[in-house]
């Protein structure tokens, strides 16, 4: 049966509604690719390869949730539920084949197709003018020193040879936090050397001169109309 057709009927003739794509969810589908996991093997892996710079992982509630919302679609099922003397009953999940299709739909769409997402960073810069020129600067020599350091942690090695396939999102995170703290430090140049500034003069005064445009722009019908 295709997987879209599974999903949304299941084996009991109830519906399953298909859950929305994730990184937190193609991660966990991903790494029961390669063997039945329970919960804390699936959290243990991503920190030991590195993936918790991605996928967020800090709260064990969401992985659980995640893999609650996947066994309920027919993603992934229950292998076994064990017990022993170190550990809590566990339960193994294991990845069905939809689960299989859906994860190699997933990374397509994902690598495919940027994502319209709203950073706080953008929506902050957007609004920066809210800051004097002299504060703005500071926070932002900030931020570059938490660049700095990020781009630090990075470049750490992981202590043994790793394919390069496995450590591409660290390249793209390099490359990314790189270009992002070269422009930062652009702008802080700029602030220190005074060809970027601001008042709240000159600011009332382009709010005017927008508005005037906007206005100019009206036709005259939907003046009358309102």
């Amino acid at each position: 049966m295709h997987v879209k057709q599974y999903l949304w009927t299941s084996i009991s003739g109830m519906t399953s509604q298909l859950p929305k794509s994730s990184p937190l969810a193609l991660t966990v589908l991903s790494l029961l690719s390669y063997q039945p996991l329970h919960p804390y093997g699936i959290r243990r892996l991503i920190k030991q390869w590195g993936k918790e710079q991605v996928v967020n992982v800090g709260q064990p509630a969401s992985l659980y949730r995640t893999i609650d919302r996947l066994l309920e679609a027919g993603l992934v099922a229950v292998l076994e539920t064990g017990r022993d003397q170190r550990y809590p009953e566990r339960t193994v999940y294991e990845l069905t084949d939809s689960g299989r299709e859906l994860a190699r739909q997933w990374l397509a769409e994902m690598l495919a197709a940027p994502a319209h997402e709203f950073p706080q960073f953008p929506a902050a810069l957007s609004f920066i003018m809210g800051l004097e020129p002299a504060q703005a600067r500071q926070v932002l020599e900030q931020r570059a020193a938490r660049l700095t350091a990020a781009l630090a942690a990075l470049a750490v090695d992981a202590g043994f040879p790793l394919p390069r396939v496995t450590q591409l999102e660290s390249e793209y995170l390099k490359a990314v936090t790189t270009a992002e703290l070269d422009w930062v430090r652009s702008v802080v140049a700029d602030l220190k050397s005074g060809a970027l500034d601001w008042s709240l003069e000159e600011l009332v005064a382009a709010a005017t001169m927008v508005e005037g445009t906007a206005a100019d722009r009206i036709p005259a019908s939907a003046e009358s109309e309102a």
